[in-house]
């Protein structure tokens, strides 16, 4: 996905990485209703979900969804996050999250999407982010409508 921000930056997009509780989930269960946007979105990018699974709940919760899941080993979630990122090639990565330990990984990718959700967002993830969305599904349509980002984001 191919996306040019006037006076921003031009993004080659081919990655999603999404973090689970708070941004795809709630409580640990994932939010059905965005179902059709991840498969929609997994014709065109690689989806991958980081989450350290909390709940004990993801694999179940995601099973026969079109993402690789990745669970979180270390003891440092947020740097943990971050080299994902990279390894994934950060430029053409977008993030979306919204805690703390979401904010290196925002900064880094060449697109980093905060979420105001229902359990909130950290001021850290809010500060690295590029821009802000009310919640998931309307991150996801910025990415299915990339002309929003366009009109969001040029200077």
């Amino acid at each position: 996905m191919l996306v040019d921000i006037p006076k921003y930056k031009t993004l080659d997009l081919h990655t999603l990485v999404l973090d689970y509780n708070g941004t795809v989930a709630l409580d640990g269960r994932f939010k059905e209703e965005l179902t059709w946007q991840l498969e929609d979105l997994a014709l065109s990018l690689k989806l991958y979900v980081l989450t350290a699974d909390t709940f004990g709940t993801v694999a179940e919760e995601l099973s026969g969804l079109p993402v690789t899941l990745h669970i979180l080993q270390s003891q440092d979630h947020t740097a943990e996050k971050a080299a994902v990122v990279e390894r994934l090639g950060a430029e053409g990565v977008i993030a979306i999250g919204n805690g703390n330990n979401d904010a290196a990984m925002l900064e880094r990718a060449g697109l980093g999407i905060a979420v105001l959700g229902e359990e909130g967002l950290s001021i850290r993830a809010l500060n690295a982010a590029d821009l802000l969305v009310p919640d998931i599904a309307r991150a996801l349509e910025l990415l299915q409508q990339p002309k929003r980002l366009i009109a969001t984001l040029r200077r």
